[in-house]
C-alpha cells in the first residue's frame, strides 16, 4: 500500500480519531450520535496509523512527501 497521508495529516487524523472515540465512549449521546462518533473515529485513527486513505486514493490526493531516496 503506498503512502498517501502525510505527517501533519497523520497527526491530525490520529488526534481526531482518539478524540472521537473518547467522545463516543464517554459522552452521553444518542445511539446514532455515539455510533457515528465511533465509526468516524475508528476510520480516522486507522487511516492515520497505516498512512493510507482509500478515499484519497480514489480522488487522487496525496499529502505524503515524496522522497526518491527514502527506503520503505
Amino acid at each position: 500500500m503506498p503512502c498517501n497521508v502525510g505527517t501533519v495529516e497523520r497527526s491530525i487524523r490520529i488526534l481526531l480519531g482518539v478524540l472521537l472515540l473518547g467522545i463516543g465512549a464517554f459522552a452521553e449521546l444518542s445511539p446514532v450520535e455515539t455510533g457515528a462518533a465511533l465509526v468516524v473515529g475508528t476510520i480516522a485513527l486507522v487511516t492515520g496509523a497505516v498512512r493510507f486513505c482509500p478515499l484519497w486514493a480514489v480522488l487522487g490526493f496525496n499529502t505524503c512527501a515524496t522522497n526518491p531516496t527514502a527506503k520503505h
